[in-house]
Formats: structure tokens, sequence, C-alpha cells
């Protein structure tokens, strides 16, 4: 084996001595594709939001203009569809918030120890399946007369085709990402504190309004990112089960296809990405970056 020649130990040695330079040098790779990747596309996603359509040849127009963003401004439309995007994001979060607290708990506190890495596989599961295959499903299941309207009483009981239908498959579709960050956290609650409470007589709501919960807000709020973020910027499920309801994420779909009209496309992308911004910002101080 050839010994290091003298310039490499020399490089070495300083690299060593320069804790600053290795680490740049280690990260320059996976930043630089960070940077042209995904910033770059944002860049660009915003540059073309201030474009323009010619209305007779249907060319881009790359000229500066807040025409879109007039529009969108002004169009009662299009504020009733971020706010009816927002509240579907908003409402899915809290189901899957409900319905992930009792499960990760019984997974971390009750389930007996071999038990939990195969309710942790269980929770993965549906995630290995694919989107569509799940989407449909449940479009089966909501069907006029499918099996949910006989569990109501019989066809056009059930909740059928619409917005409750789209918060229930995107709630399902998510759950997973709340169950974990909620398991993770309640995992690193010491089971002391669980006992203090009992033994000072604190009921079980009690326990859980004043001692689970609030050991447990930044992990619920990490997971409220997935769940409201992937909510947010969804556009199959609700073609697969929404009826006529329309998020943010179709009118994009509808602009980049049918209209062929790329910078209003784009204006109406930058509006779940501001909401995602100004939501990661509200919820910083809370430690929710930190578990992700």
């Amino acid at each position: 084996m050839t010994a290091p020649s003298t310039v490499d130990r020399r490089i070495s040695a300083w690299l060593h001595r320069h804790a600053g330079v290795r680490l740049a040098a280690l990260l320059a790779a996976p930043l630089t594709w960070l940077v042209l990747a995904y910033l770059g596309t944002l860049a660009v996603l915003l540059v073309s939001a201030f474009w323009t359509v010619n209305g007779f040849t249907g060319d881009v127009v790359r000229q500066p203009t807040l025409d879109n963003f007039r529009t969108l401004v002004t169009g009662e439309v299009y504020r009733a569809v971020t706010l009816r995007t927002v509240g579907v994001a908003a409402a899915v979060t809290v189901v899957t918030a409900l319905v992930a607290l009792p499960m990760a708990f019984y997974m971390a506190k009750v389930a007996p120890p071999r038990s939990r890495r195969w309710l942790v596989v269980a929770v993965l599961t549906p995630l290995w399946a694919s989107y569509l295959v799940k989407a449909y499903a449940w479009r089966v299941l909501l069907a006029n007369g499918g099996p949910i309207d006989s569990l109501f009483g019989g066809p056009g009981h059930g909740p059928g085709y619409g917005l409750p239908a789209t918060v229930i498959v995107l709630s399902y579709l998510w759950l997973p990402y709340m169950i974990l960050p909620l398991y993770a956290g309640l995992e690193r609650l010491p089971d002391s504190l669980l006992e203090a409470s009992a033994d000072l007589g604190a009921r079980n709501w009690r326990t859980l309004r004043s001692v689970v919960l609030p050991m447990i807000v930044p992990s619920l709020f990490a997971g409220s990112i997935f769940t409201f973020s992937l909510s947010l910027g969804d556009y199959i499920t609700v073609q697969i089960v929404g009826g006529k309801t329309q998020l943010l994420g179709n009118l994009v779909y509808a602009n980049i296809g049918a209209a062929n009209n790329l910078p209003f496309a784009a204006a109406l992308a930058t509006i779940p990405v501001l909401i995602m911004v100004i939501y990661l910002v509200a919820v910083r101080r809370s430690g929710a970056l930190e578990e992700l």
C-alpha cells in the first residue's frame, strides 16, 4: 500500500485544524444541489408568476407585470378557493391529530416493547401502497350505494363525494405522518411523570391535559407541518372524491393543462408556498422544526 505523500499529509493536517473548511467541503455538493434543484426552481416559479400570456397567440410575454397577482387579489373566486383550501388542510390536520394521539400513546406507553416495532411497521405499511390505489379504493367506498352508504342506512345517507369526502381521504392518506412524530415524542416522555400524576390523584383526562399534551406540543406541530403542507398542495384526491369541489391544486393543474396559462399557474402556486412559509415561521418557536 502506497504511503501518503507529503502534500497529502499537509492537506490532511490543514483540514484537521480548520474544521469549518472541512465541513464546508463535505456539504458543498448537497448544498449546491439544494440551491440549484429546489431554491432555483422556486426562483423560476416566482419570476414566471410576473409574466403573462398573449391572448391571441398564446405565447408567454416575458415582461414583468402584477396582473396575475392583481387578479388573484381582486377575484372573489380565488379568495374563496384559497380559504377553502386552507380550511381543508386545517381540518385534515385536526382530524389526523385526534386519531393519531391515542394510537401513538398506545404504541409508546401501553403496548409491550416487543410489539412496538411491529406497530410502527403496521403504521408505515399503508405508505408502501400506491397513492392512486388508496384514493380510488376510497372512491369505491364512498360511492352512492357503496359500503359506507350501507353503514349509514342506505344510498344517499353517506358523505358521498365532496368536501367531507376530501377531508376523510386526505386524513387517511397523511395519518402516518402525524402518528410517527407523536410516537417519537411520547416515547421520550418519562413514565415517571405519568406515575407521579397518578400518585397525586389526577385522572386520565387530567394527566393527558396537564402532563402529556404540554410535553408533546413540538411533536404535534411537527406532524402538522406534514399533514398541513401535503393537504395544501394536493389536487389528485379532490379530483377523485371531491365532486365539484375546487382547491388551489386543481386551479394550478387546470391552468397548466386546459388553459395553458403557465404564468397564472405559477402565481397560483405561490399562494400555498407563502402560506407554508408563514406557518413555519409561526410554529418555529414551538420546537417543531427540531422534531423533524
